[in-house]
């Protein structure tokens, strides 16, 4: 719309906004570096620091904003699951619930876990994956129940889980989301505004979403599921888990992966490390767990 008023702008009052922004343009400056300083100072104190790792990150949710959402959240998950369920009498949830319970009381010293009531659901689904919410409600797939070798994998699987909820990674990234769209959007604002026609605004905008996702959001991904990663296994070495049984997990899932003929992307294309990189870091980790 800018674009198209601009064009059908007679000439000479196009050549007199031109002489009025250049007449004013060192007040248009300041006025620039003013809204950046308030932005700034704006991001700087939405600093914190990470439970446990003491990493600093930016935060622009409150603690009790991204509760709530996690409450959301969990209903609609529950209202998605609900014919799908294990009862609670089957062994499969009686083992992730001791699993899950065992794993919170001996991290009770870190209050982000103490604080939180766990609950556990699994879920009747082949798919290899788990996940809890920052609320402290754990989904269990039988996917995931069927692809560990033994308890200690599982403890080292949820741990990692648990690690994503009390390091707060969801608010963390909804975080970092917001201000990528909001320099996003004023990069959109300069494309539409500059480019001749809409097809190449529409190409240029499409770029731009690919760009910021390669480039911001999914390398922070992956540095906060190679956090998690560190957390989970000192949840679990403190479980008293077998921590080796960690890397042997990840070199599962990669044979696993090779004799199913399944497409691996590349790790910069994805938003998790690849298997090979989990298992040498965590390999790298098992002496200072």
């Amino acid at each position: 719309s800018i674009r198209k008023w601009w064009v059908a702008l007679p000439t000479n009052r196009r050549q007199l906004m031109r002489e009025w922004v250049w007449q004013r343009r060192w007040h248009l400056a300041a006025g620039a570096g003013v809204a950046m300083v308030i932005v700034v100072l704006l991001l700087l104190t939405h600093l914190e620091e990470s439970p446990v790792t003491g990493r600093t990150r930016l935060l622009v949710f409150s603690r009790e904003n991204y509760m709530e959402l996690a409450a959301l959240t969990s209903e609609a998950y529950m209202e998605e699951f609900a014919e799908l369920l294990v009862p609670v009498t089957d062994p499969r949830h009686q083992v992730v619930e001791r699993v899950v319970q065992h794993l919170a009381q001996r991290n009770k010293d870190i209050p982000e876990v103490s604080h939180v009531t766990w609950s556990v659901h699994v879920v009747q689904r082949p798919d290899i994956n788990a996940f809890v919410l920052p609320n402290g409600k754990v989904f269990m797939f039988t996917g995931m129940l069927d692809a560990v070798a033994d308890v200690h994998q599982l403890t080292i699987v949820l741990g990692h889980e648990m690690a994503h909820a009390l390091l707060g990674h969801s608010a963390e990234q909804a975080s970092l989301s917001h201000v990528v769209d909001l320099l996003s959007l004023i990069l959109l604002t300069a494309i539409w505004a500059v480019c001749p026609r809409d097809s190449l605004a529409l190409l240029g905008q499409w770029v731009q979403e690919k760009l910021s996702q390669l480039i911001f959001v999914r390398p922070y991904s992956r540095k906060l599921e190679a956090e998690a990663d560190q957390v989970g296994l000192e949840l679990a070495a403190k479980a008293c888990a077998d921590v080796r049984a960690g890397p042997v997990f990840w070199q599962q899932m990669e044979i696993r992966d090779q004799l199913k003929g399944e497409p691996t992307l590349p790790e910069w294309l994805s938003t998790h490390p690849s298997h090979r990189n989990r298992f040498t870091q965590l390999d790298r980790l098992i002496p200072q767990v």
